[in-house]
C-alpha cells in the first residue's frame, strides 16, 4: 500500500515534471520535509528538478533547504545532473549553494567536472574546473585543453605520468550504455583522451595527442574521436581530425547498445542537427550513402527520420 508519503513525494515529482512552479512551491510550503525525501534509486526532488534544467524549480527546492550534497545510491548528486545536462545556470547555482565538486558518482574518477566532459559540455566543465580539477587525468586535460596540464600527464616523448590514466572506472552516465572496465594500457589511455579532447572541440589538444602517439581512428569505449565530434556537433575539431587523417567513413559503434551499431560520423550529425558538423563531413568526403547495421539506413534515412529538412537536402545533393 503506497503511503502517505511516497504520495505526496510523487505529486512533487509529477509538478516538477509539469514545470509547475506554483504548485510545487505550495506542495513544499505545506510539506517541507519533502526535500529531504528520496525516491526510486534515491533519487531525490533537487536533482529531478536539476535533470529538466529549470534552474527556477531548483531554485525553489534550495530555498526549502534541499540538501545540494545529497547524493543518491550510484552517488549522483544534483551538480552531477546539472553537467550532464550542461546547464551553466545550474552549475552555478549549485555551487554557490555548497554542492560538492569533486565527488565521483558512477565510479571512480565520475565527478561533476567528467561527467559535463563526457557530454562535451565545455562551458559548464570550465566552471566546474574553476572550482576543482579532480580527477585531474588525461582525460580531463584533454577535454579541458589545458595545455599545461596535458604536459604534466602525458610528456612529449609520450610518456604518461602515473595520474594520466588514474580514476578512470567512470566510463557512463547511465546503464544504457555497456558496461566496460578502462584498463591500464597506455595506448587506450592515450586514446581515449583523444575522444574527449574531440568531443569538446579542442583542436589544439587532438593535435597534441595524435602528435604523442594517439591513433585518429581509435575506437576505444563507444565512438571514435569523429563520431564524439560529430554527435556533440563540433565542425571545427572534425575539420582537424580529417586533416590528421581520420577516416570519415569509418563505420563503428557509438552510445548505446541500441542506437550505435555500424554508424558513421555522418549518421549521427545528421541525428543531432548539426548542419555545421554535416558540411564539415561532406567536405571532408562522407559517403551520405552508407548504412548503419541496426537500421539499415543511410544519412537520408536518418534525415527523413529525425526531421533534419535543412540536412535532408544537404545529404540528398551528395549521393545519398
Amino acid at each position: 500500500m503506497t503511503s502517505p508519503a511516497e504520495l505526496a513525494f510523487e505529486q512533487a515529482r509529477q509538478l516538477i515534471d509539469a514545470r509547475d512552479l506554483a504548485g510545487l512551491a505550495r506542495l513544499i510550503g505545506d510539506l517541507p520535509t519533502l526535500v529531504h525525501a528520496h525516491g526510486k534509486n534515491g533519487n531525490d526532488l533537487l536533482g529531478m528538478a536539476a535533470a529538466t534544467r529549470d534552474e527556477r524549480l531548483c531554485r525553489i527546492l534550495l530555498d526549502h533547504g534541499a540538501d545540494p550534497a545529497s547524493a543518491n545510491v550510484h552517488g549522483w548528486t544534483a551538480l552531477h545532473q546539472a553537467g550532464y545536462v550542461g546547464s551553466q545556470l545550474l552549475v552555478t547555482m549549485l555551487l554557490d549553494a555548497g554542492a560538492p565538486v569533486g565527488v565521483p558518482a558512477r565510479g571512480d574518477g565520475g565527478t561533476p567536472l567528467v561527467v559535463a566532459l563526457f557530454w562535451g559540455h565545455r562551458e559548464a566543465a570550465e566552471l566546474l574546473a574553476a572550482r576543482d580539477l579532480a580527477p585531474g587525468n588525461l582525460r580531463v586535460a584533454a577535454g579541458l585543453g589545458r595545455a599545461g596540464l596535458l604536459d604534466t600527464v602525458l610528456a612529449p616523448d609520450g610518456t604518461l605520468s602515473p595520474a594520466a590514466g588514474a580514476h578512470r572506472e567512470f566510463h557512463r552516465p547511465h546503464s544504457g550504455f555497456p558496461e566496460w572496465r578502462p584498463s591500464d594500457d597506455p595506448a587506450e589511455i592515450v586514446d581515449e583522451a583523444l575522444a574527449w579532447a574531440a568531443r569538446n572541440d579542442r583542436s589544439d589538444a587532438v593535435r597534441t595527442l595524435v602528435e604523442r602517439g594517439a591513433k585518429v581512428d581509435a575506437d576505444v569505449y563507444r565512438g571514435t574521436a569523429l563520431t564524439w565530434a560529430a554527435a556533440q556537433g563540433k565542425a571545427e575539431v572534425i575539420g582537424t581530425l580529417a586533416e590528421l587523417g581520420a577516416d570519415v567513413n569509418r563505420q563503428g559503434t557509438f552510445g548505446a547498445l541500441s542506437h550505435g551499431e555500424g554508424v558513421t560520423a555522418l549518421h549521427l550529425a545528421v541525428q543531432g542537427g548539426h548542419v555545421d558538423a554535416v558540411r564539415a563531413l561532406l567536405a571532408a568526403g562522407a559517403d551520405p550513402s552508407l548504412e548503419d547495421s541496426l537500421y539499415s539506413s543511410s544519412a537520408v534515412g536518418w534525415a527523413e527520420h529525425f526531421g533534419q529538412r535543412e540536412i535532408l537536402g544537404l545529404v540528398s545533393g551528395n549521393g545519398g
